[in-house]
C-alpha cells in the first residue's frame, strides 16, 4: 500500500514537471517575442544580449495603431486586413464544400469512392514547391496574380482535402440509426446532414475550421510569391518585409508576431474545448 502512494506521488510530480517544462518550452518564444517588442533597438542588438530589458517602450505599438504616418504600421495593418479577409472565406467556403463532401465519402456509395479519397490525400500532400511554377503560369493567364481570390483559391486547394479526410471520420462514426430515423421522419440528404449530423459532428466542424484558419493564416509560401504589392499582401509576408536590405528591426518584427498571433490564440483559446472533443470524437464508432 505505502509503495502504491510513493508511486503515485512520484508519477503525479513527474507528470507535473513534464507539465511545466511543456508550458515553459511553448510559451518561452511568445515571452521573448513580447520582450523584444518592448525593448529599444540597442538593447536588442548589445552582446552579450539582454535577457530583461533595463529601458521599456511601448512605441512600436502606438505607431502601428495610432500613428498615421509610420510606413511599416500602415503595411502592417493593410495586411492584417488582407489576411482576416482570406481566412475568413477559406474558413467558410472550406468547411461548406468539404462538409458536403466528408458527407458523400462516409456515408455514400458511389464508384471510385476510395481511390477519388486518396487521390484527395495525395494532393493535399504534394509540396507547394513542385507545382508552383504551373500555378503561376495558370493564374497569370486569368490575370489572378497579386489578387486575394488567388490566395483564396489557393487555401482552399490546401483547406478541402484536409475537412474533407478529417470530417468523413466524425461523419462516418455517426450510427446509422440516426441517418434511418431522419429518413423515416421523411428528411431527404441535405436536411440529414444539416439536422442530424453537423449538430452531432459539431466539435469536428469547429476543430477543423480553426484548423483551417490556421493553415491560410500562417502560410508564407504562395503568399510571398503570388502577392507584390498591398493589394494583397498577408500579414506573414509583411512581417518578412520588415527586414530591410541595410537593417533589420528586430523590435518591429517581433511587435509584428505578438500582434499575429493574438487571432489565432484567441480563437484557440475561447474554442479550446471544441478542439479537444474534436479531436477525439471522430475516433468512437457509435
Amino acid at each position: 500500500m505505502i509503495d502504491t502512494v510513493k508511486k503515485s506521488k512520484g508519477l503525479a510530480v513527474t507528470q507535473y514537471i513534464s507539465a511545466i517544462v511543456v508550458a515553459f518550452c511553448t510559451l518561452a518564444p511568445f515571452i521573448w517575442l513580447f520582450i523584444s517588442s518592448i525593448s529599444y533597438r540597442k538593447d536588442l542588438t548589445t552582446v552579450p544580449l539582454a535577457i530583461i530589458p533595463k529601458e521599456v517602450t511601448y512605441q512600436r505599438y502606438l505607431d502601428i495603431f495610432i500613428n498615421p504616418n509610420n510606413d511599416m504600421a500602415y503595411t502592417f495593418k493593410v495586411a492584417m486586413s488582407n489576411s482576416l479577409i482570406v481566412v475568413f472565406f477559406v474558413t467558410i467556403i472550406s468547411l461548406v464544400v468539404g462538409s458536403l463532401a466528408s458527407y458523400a465519402f462516409a456515408r455514400l456509395k458511389f464508384i471510385f469512392k476510395n481511390q477519388l479519397m486518396y487521390l484527395i490525400l495525395f494532393t493535399y500532400m504534394l509540396p507547394p514547391v513542385v507545382i508552383v511554377i504551373p500555378l503561376y503560369l495558370y493564374l497569370n493567364s486569368l490575370q489572378l496574380l497579386d489578387t486575394k481570390t488567388s490566395l483564396i483559391l489557393l487555401y482552399l486547394s490546401m483547406a478541402i482535402p484536409f475537412v474533407i479526410w478529417v470530417m468523413q471520420s466524425y461523419f462516418g462514426s455517426i450510427a446509422k440509426s440516426f441517418e434511418d430515423s431522419a429518413a423515416i421522419d421523411g428528411c431527404n440528404r441535405l436536411q440529414t446532414l444539416w439536422y442530424i449530423f453537423l449538430p452531432i459532428a459539431r466539435p469536428g466542424i469547429i476543430a477543423t475550421g480553426i484548423l483551417s484558419f490556421l493553415v491560410a493564416w500562417d502560410e508564407f509560401f504562395y503568399a510571398v510569391i503570388f502577392t507584390s504589392t498591398l493589394n494583397a499582401k498577408t500579414i506573414s509576408v509583411a512581417i518578412a518585409e520588415f527586414s530591410g536590405k541595410n537593417t533589420i528591426d528586430y523590435g518591429m518584427i517581433a511587435t509584428g508576431g505578438i500582434l499575429a498571433s493574438l487571432p489565432a490564440l484567441l480563437i484557440t483559446f475561447i474554442f479550446q474545448k471544441y478542439i479537444v472533443q474534436g479531436m477525439t470524437a471522430g475516433g468512437v464508432k457509435e
